[in-house]
C-alpha cells in the first residue's frame, strides 16, 4: 500500500489554509458606553457589497457565454429580436466577465467576451433555410453590430488593462518595502 506525504505546516499552500482565530470582540467599559456594550463593526465582505469571484480563463468564457445566450433569450422575449438591445446588454457582461476573471488569467477576458457576444446572436440572429441561413443570419448580425461587438471587447481589455496595472504597481511597492535603499 502506497503511503503519501503529508505537506507540513510550514508549506505556503498549508499556511493559506490556515486562518488565525478571529479576536474575541472588544468591549468598552460600561461607563464609557452607559452600560452597553459595543458591537463589534461588521466585515468588509458584508451584505452591500457585490460578490467577487475568482473564474478561471475557461470559467470566465463559459461564464460570459451562459450570459449572452440568456441575454439573447431575453432580448427574444421582451424586445422582439433587437439587436440594440443585445448590444446594451453585451456590455455590462463584458465589464463583469473582466472583473471577475482570475488575475493571472487577465489576458484571456478581451479573447473570450466576442466569442460570448457570437454565440448568443446565434439564437436572435434571424437566418433561415438550414445550417448556411443561420451561419449567414449570424455574419449579417455580427457585421451590422459590430460597434457593440467592439465597444464589449475594449470594456473588458480596458478592465484587464487597469487591474493589471494595479497588480503590478502593488507588486512594485510590496518590492520596495522589501528591499532596503542602498545608498
Amino acid at each position: 500500500m502506497e503511503q503519501y506525504r503529508v505537506r507540513s505546516d510550514h508549506h505556503p499552500a498549508q499556511r493559506r489554509l490556515q486562518r488565525p482565530p478571529a479576536p474575541p470582540a472588544q468591549r468598552r467599559p460600561p461607563a464609557a458606553t452607559g452600560g452597553a456594550a459595543v458591537r463589534p463593526r461588521p466585515r468588509p465582505g458584508g451584505p452591500g457589497r457585490l460578490p467577487r469571484p475568482r473564474l478561471t480563463g475557461l470559467g470566465g468564457g463559459l461564464f460570459a457565454c451562459a450570459a449572452m445566450v440568456l441575454a439573447g433569450g431575453i432580448d427574444w422575449l421582451i424586445f422582439d429580436v433587437s439587436l440594440i438591445a443585445y448590444g446594451v446588454l453585451f456590455l455590462p457582461v463584458a465589464a463583469v466577465t473582466a472583473l471577475w476573471v482570475r488575475p493571472a488569467d487577465l489576458i484571456t477576458a478581451p479573447v473570450s467576451v466576442p466569442i460570448a457576444f457570437a454565440v448568443g446572436v446565434w439564437p436572435i440572429a434571424g437566418g433561415s433555410g438550414g445550417i448556411g441561413g443561420q451561419v449567414m443570419g449570424v455574419v449579417t448580425a455580427l457585421s451590422l453590430h459590430a460597434g457593440w461587438l467592439y465597444a464589449g471587447t475594449l470594456v473588458a481589455a480596458l478592465i484587464a488593462l487597469a487591474r493589471r496595472a494595479v497588480r503590478s504597481s502593488r507588486r512594485r511597492i510590496r518590492m520596495a518595502r522589501r528591499v532596503p535603499a542602498q545608498g
